[in-house]
């Protein structure tokens, strides 16, 4: 199959679409050389596509498979990043900066070095840069990054077995609150809600919506139902099963939302109150 686009992965997972112009016959695993807004990277071909997949953005096109000289610059790539990262981690503990370095990324032709890293506050680093500038050739840049953002570049599988969102689809981050956590009945105290980043889960935000619609079904714990045994009152709902605890005089019993009555209205207050 001669495929019109590719999906292609580059360092710590970061995957992205190219449109194969040129008709080379590429398969999985695949080194080519692509076109990303004018600078030439290079990566792993992982998906093939005979159209081009939909609601992803193309950000190139394919140039060439790489060549023994690409295989060759790559790996020598990978090497000038490692010893950037060595020689950046000492520097930084030498200037008495608070920061963490998560990675550093070469571009292809080795015009630029990307070191990423994480801090609570704004760090000045132009002594650090000054430093780095001397020791490799080329433009030196450095870029603050969130925790999240620092899972995103290191990658990993999540607790339900798939591979991360934040890696494999989320583009943009957006806030995750507890109240979330909460309306999914989870515990406040619980690291199952927390991905590997350390903070809360993005599918809690996702979910939040399929759950908001499924308590809309069901009655709020409290409230007064009939069911097939009797009046009682709502003890406990559970959202994921549509299935709700009922309290009565004599104990409690647990029913499918399908078999209660409508919520009841409270009693009214006697006059006069």
């Amino acid at each position: 199959m001669i495929p019109t686009s590719v999906e292609v992965l580059f360092k710590e997972a970061r995957t992205r679409h190219f449109t194969n112009e040129s008709g080379l016959a590429l398969a999985a695993r695949d080194l080519v050389v692509v076109n990303a807004g004018g600078a030439l990277e290079i990566g792993a071909v992982t998906r093939l596509h005979a159209q081009p997949p939909e609601r992803k953005a193309l950000h190139g096109q394919v140039v060439r498979k790489a060549t023994d000289e690409d295989a060759a610059r790559f790996q020598a790539n990978r090497r000038r990043e490692a010893e950037a990262y060595h020689a950046c981690t000492e520097l930084v503990a030498k200037h008495g900066l608070v920061m963490k370095l998560v990675d550093v990324e070469s571009k292809f032709d080795g015009s630029k070095l990307t070191f990423f890293f994480t801090a609570e506050k704004r760090v000045d680093f132009r002594g650090l840069v000054r430093d780095l500038a001397s020791m490799f050739r080329g433009r030196i840049e450095m870029h603050q990054i969130g925790v999240r953002d620092e899972a995103r570049r290191h990658g990993g599988f999540g607790m339900c077995g798939r591979e991360l969102c934040c890696v494999r689809w989320i583009k943009t981050f957006e806030p995750v609150t507890l109240k979330m956590a909460k309306e999914q009945n989870l515990s406040m105290t619980s690291n199952k809600m927390l991905g590997l980043c350390s903070r809360l889960m993005c599918c809690l935000n996702y979910e939040d919506r399929a759950y908001g619609q499924a308590r809309l079904q069901l009655p709020r714990v409290g409230s007064r139902v009939s069911t097939p045994r009797g009046d009682g009152t709502v003890a406990k709902v559970d959202l994921v099963k549509q299935r709700v605890l009922v309290r009565f005089e004599e104990g409690q019993a647990d029913f499918p939302a399908t078999e209660l009555g409508a919520p009841q209205a409270p009693p009214a207050a006697p006059a006069g109150q």
